[in-house]
C-alpha cells in the first residue's frame, strides 16, 4: 500500500513545516472557475487538494479529479461526505470516523461497507479522527450526521477527544468547524490539542483571511484547509499559501 502521503504530512509535523490543503467541493465550484483555482494553487506551491462534499455525486467528482490531474500534480485527497464518495482517479483518502459524534454509523458502520471496495483500490488509506467544533451555525455536517459539534469554548473536550482518536490507532486528527462557519476554531483549542497529541492535527472551517491562516498554523496546526474563502475569491489561493508557508521560514532545516 503506497504511504507518500502519511509520509509526507508526519514529516511535516516533525520538522515544523506547515501545509495548505486547498478544499474543493465540486458541486459548488464552476468548472469555468475551477481552472483559475487550480493555475494559482500550482503557482503557490498548494500542498494537498481535499476534494468532497456533503451531498456530491460521483459523475461531478470523477470529473473534478480529472480537471486537476490534466493541469497540476498536487496530489488529491479525498473527504468524502458519505460512503459513495469514492474514486480511483485520487491519490489518497481521508478514512473519517466521527469521533466528536456518537452516531455509530459513521464511527465504524459506513466504514465495513467500504473497507473492501478500499482494499482493492489504489488509493492511500488515511485513518481519520473526524471532530466536528461549533462555528456558530449549524452545518450540513451536523444535519447530515445528526450529531453535535464540541462547544467551541470546552478545550478540554476537544483535547480528550483528539486523545482517545490517537490511542485507538487513527493516524490523523481532522477539527472542523464545517463549510461556512460562522466561527473559526480558536487558536487556544488548536494549540491545546496540538500540544496533547503526536499526530498530525489538520484544522479547517470559516478561515477567510491570510491572518487567521497563518494563526491557526502558528497555534499547531500541521494542515490549514480553506475551501469557502476561496470558491468566493480564488485569488485569496496565493495569500493563503503565503501566511500559512511564511511559518517555515522560522523554522530551521
Amino acid at each position: 500500500m503506497n504511504k507518500d502521503l502519511y509520509a509526507s504530512i508526519s514529516a511535516g509535523r516533525a520538522n515544523g513545516k506547515k501545509k495548505m490543503a486547498v478544499l474543493i467541493d465540486p458541486d459548488k465550484v464552476r468548472m469555468s472557475n475551477i481552472k483559475e483555482v487550480l493555475a494559482l494553487a500550482k503557482e503557490s506551491e498548494v500542498d494537498f487538494f481535499f476534494i468532497g462534499g456533503s451531498l456530491i455525486v460521483n459523475n461531478m467528482l470523477d470529473q473534478c479529479l480529472e480537471t486537476i490531474k490534466e493541469t497540476c500534480d498536487i496530489p488529491m485527497i479525498l473527504f468524502p461526505g458519505n460512503s459513495f464518495q469514492l474514486s480511483y482517479k485520487a491519490n489518497g483518502i481521508l478514512f473519517l470516523s466521527l469521533i466528536s459524534g456518537r452516531n455509530a454509523e459513521l464511527l465504524i458502520g459506513k466504514h465495513v461497507i467500504t473497507a473492501p471496495y478500499l482494499k482493492m483500490s489504489p488509493l492511500e488509506i488515511l485513518p481519520t479522527g473526524y471532530m466536528l467544533v461549533d462555528g456558530g451555525v449549524p452545518t450540513t455536517v451536523s444535519y447530515v450526521s445528526n450529531t453535535q459539534p464540541i462547544p467551541a469554548s470546552k478545550d478540554d473536550v476537544a483535547m480528550c477527544t483528539a486523545l482517545a482518536g490517537q490511542m485507538l490507532g487513527l493516524k490523523l486528527i481532522y477539527m472542523d468547524a464545517g463549510s461556512g462557519a460562522k466561527n473559526p476554531i480558536s487558536e487556544s483549542m488548536i494549540s491545546a490539542v496540538s500540544q496533547t497529541i503526536d499526530i498530525p492535527l489538520i484544522v479547517g472551517g470559516g478561515i477567510r483571511t491570510p491572518e487567521k491562516a497563518y494563526q491557526n498554523a502558528k497555534a499547531g496546526a500541521d494542515i490549514i484547509v480553506v475551501g469557502n474563502a476561496i470558491e468566493k475569491d480564488p485569488s485569496l489561493v496565493k495569500e493563503m499559501a503565503a501566511a500559512i508557508h511564511s511559518v517555515n521560514e522560522t523554522v530551521k532545516t
